[in-house]
């Protein structure tokens, strides 16, 4: 039970994204605090790998049990790989956003007119009926 708990902290926050934008999970940012303050024991996943597989070997014992202890190894087992491509956890920082400038986004006004009916199809139709 503590050792899900343990998990779900690690695996909650998502990391940032070396290329691309990375979409925050809702509430996130309370646990991506606990995350970092943890510092290299959780950035790290080498240490992530050990940790999940280390988690997994008790619960391979009962078989009510076996299916999370699959899912554990297979996470360290990625968790492995991703270490030894040279990934870590990097915390998603929120960019203070610019307001664009209302005069600074118009960069040149259309130089031809709108498109507009030929001069017969501009006359009023007349109403038809009551």
């Amino acid at each position: 039970s503590a050792a899900g708990v343990l998990v779900c902290l690690l695996e909650y926050p998502r990391s940032k994204r070396k290329k691309g934008s990375t979409m925050e999970r809702c509430g996130q940012k309370y646990l991506t605090a606990v995350v970092k303050l943890l510092g290299p024991l959780t950035r790290n996943y080498y240490i992530r790998a050990v940790l999940h597989a280390a988690l997994a070997v008790p619960a391979g014992f009962l078989l009510s049990t076996i299916l999370g202890t699959v899912c554990l190894g297979i996470a360290s087992g990625i968790y492995l790989l991703a270490a030894v491509r040279g990934e870590e956890w990097r915390p998603i920082e929120q960019k203070p956003r610019e307001r664009p400038q209302v005069g600074g986004t118009i960069k040149q006004p259309p130089s031809n007119p709108p498109p507009r009916p030929p001069p017969d199809a501009r006359k009023k139709q007349p109403e038809v009926g009551g």
